[in-house]
């Protein structure tokens, strides 16, 4: 095997420094050592005489595969790039490197290794890492009789499975000799270093094709612990919804997002561990994300994160059934994607022809982003054409006179199975977010004969993005134009006044928060009864009823009556 020599910024190296760099590449450390004597005096001499820092990578067999001039945390190899290691183990390789911060300097400082190495420790899972230190002043030293010319000091650290009592991730070594450092038995504490991680992480196995997620919160001004636990635990239920197995969570505490990677960048190494650890292969973070942010994160913890609303278009993306409800989703994905092409965006732009915009024509971001643009041009079009379709629906059903109830709510309170029992219909229900997506219509009959449409809607959710509202308005316009509201709640969620107010807020949004509306406390045979009653006391029109029981829908209908003959009094509500 061939080591690779990267000159990295360096410039103006002697042919026989680069000849010294290449004979450095043949070394081999026996078996079971961190690094060997001849190994620390041959880069430390080098780095003292190129003045650049030098790092070297080696293997467990004890190869030098790579040799930079530069610091850890400017390697490139792709051994070392968005590595992908199992639960409970290390990536298998370490880096030794020099410092020429050396003197009173380096003695005050009481880490040594400089915050970019230790994240570069972290991020790629090494082995270890190992900074000399330079004796630049090219004189011997002697240290309990033993004589160095270059390797003054010597620091080693590796990670940790956990935070130790100092809050810290990684554990520094007292500083000590090369020789010392020779003398240390590096395998044997690799061997102790994984059984421990192993022992922290048992059994954990990522199958083909498993997405394994990391959610990340947020408590931030106005929000506390136990709200960002609730959110995230509705995060994990969107996960499993979308096919994703949730194997761990991180939160932080701060005023505000870090405006370049959300979290603070120690928590940041902090998740690109845990991410390591727990295999997986997946980050979720319960806000949405800026395109640089999604772009920092994703270099940092070497795996793909998506952010609260790319999630839920993923879910509808999977949902969608009907050709309408496929070309919505399309373009709320397209917007969303848009402004996160990377790039100069249309500064590069060539439009038009002739004298000044002949040359290298359009770059591949150009024409993704021309793409993108049309096709979002062409279903905003066809969108409109569904809008139409939809208002031409809506006035056949204006000339036959029959009054429109639309069931809203938040997502998965049972808006589809109240509907199954009222019309007595067979539409898939499932005990999943977003279940139903395209809208449905059914017919059925009131107490005095009259019969009345009930018509089912997407569920909402809170932060619903605000690109879905968008791409879907001419769907979510069935409650726009619905002569009365039937609100779905799940009377038994601990969130029920929560669910309530993110509905409102999308109602609002839509322009139906005024319209008349019936609360039907649905599960309510899951809630206590003083819960009902506290809850019916809070609400409009409030009706206890549980769908899968089949309980309480008479009284349902005659305050759907009720309602409509108050709303609708010029509307004759005709027999069936």
């Amino acid at each position: 095997m061939h080591g690779k020599l990267d000159l990295g910024k360096a410039k103006g190296l002697k042919k026989s420094e680069i000849k010294q760099l290449n004979r450095i590449l043949q070394q081999r450390i026996p078996a079971g050592k961190l690094l060997t004597i001849d190994l620390a005096e041959s880069i430390s001499e080098i780095s003292d005489s190129t003045g650049h820092p030098v790092s070297v990578v080696v293997n467990r067999r004890g190869q030098i595969v790579n040799i930079t001039l530069g610091h850890p945390s400017e390697v490139n190899m792709p051994e070392l790039k968005g590595v992908r290691v199992g639960p409970g183990r290390l990536c298998g390789h370490r880096i030794i490197h020099t410092s020429l911060d050396t003197g009173k300097s380096a003695q005050a400082n009481k880490l040594s290794f400089r915050k970019e190495d230790l994240q570069c420790l972290l991020k790629n899972r090494l082995d270890a890492i190992a900074q000399i230190s330079v004796n630049t002043d090219g004189n011997f030293s002697r240290s309990k009789g033993e004589q160095t010319r270059f390797a003054d000091v010597v620091h080693i650290a590796h990670i940790l499975p956990g935070r130790d009592s100092e809050g810290q991730l990684w554990k520094l070594f007292p500083p000590m000799t090369a020789r010392r450092a020779q003398e240390e038995d590096f395998e044997e504490l690799i061997q102790a270093l994984e059984n421990e991680f192993r022992r922290e992480a048992p059994g954990l196995q990522v199958a083909k094709g498993e997405e394994r997620a990391i959610l990340v919160g947020l408590i931030s001004e106005g929000h506390d612990a136990f709200q960002v636990d609730d959110d995230l635990d509705e995060m994990s239920l969107l996960a499993k919804t979308a096919g994703a197995t949730v194997c761990g969570r991180l939160t932080q505490s701060r005023s505000q997002p870090d405006p370049k990677f959300f979290l603070g960048s120690g928590k940041v190494q902090e998740l690109a561990l845990l991410v390591q650890e727990m295999g997986a292969n997946l980050v979720i973070v319960d806000k949405e994300l800026s395109a640089n942010q999604q772009q920092n994160l994703e270099d940092i913890v070497a795996v793909k994160v998506i952010d609260r609303t790319e999630l839920i278009l993923d879910i509808f993306a999977q949902r969608a059934q009907t050709k309408e409800g496929k070309l919505q989703v399309e373009l709320a994905q397209l917007k969303y994607l848009f402004p996160r092409l990377v790039g100069k965006g249309t500064a590069l732009s060539r439009l038009g022809g002739g004298i000044g915009t002949r040359g290298p024509g359009e770059t591949k971001l150009e024409v993704d982003r021309r793409r993108i643009r049309d096709r979002i041009t062409f279903l905003e079009r066809e969108t409109q054409r569904i809008k139409s379709y939809r208002d031409t629906q809506r006035r056949k059903r204006t000339d036959e006179n029959l009054p429109v109830v639309a069931l809203t709510g938040y997502t998965n309170s049972g808006k589809s199975t109240l509907l199954n029992a009222l019309a007595k219909s067979d539409m898939v229900v499932e005990d999943k977010l977003f279940a139903t997506l395209d809208p449905a219509t059914r017919r059925t009959t009131l107490p005095d004969h009259s019969p009345v449409l009930l018509t089912d809607t997407v569920g909402f959710i809170k932060k619903l993005p605000t690109s879905l509202i968008a791409a879907f308005r001419a769907t979510l316009e069935e409650v726009a134009v619905a002569d009365v509201l039937m609100h779905v709640v799940d009377a038994s969620h601990p969130n029920v006044m929560e669910h309530m107010s993110s509905v409102y807020d999308v109602l609002s949004e839509l322009g139906a928060v005024d319209k008349p509306i019936i609360t039907v406390l649905n599960k309510a045979d899951k809630a206590r009864k003083e819960d009902l009653e506290w809850l019916a006391a809070q609400v409009p029109n409030p009706v206890m009823v549980s769908a899968i029981m089949r309980t309480g829908l008479g009284g349902l209908l005659s305050n759907i009556q009720t309602v409509l003959e108050e709303v609708c009094p010029t509307r004759r509500l005709h027999s069936a």
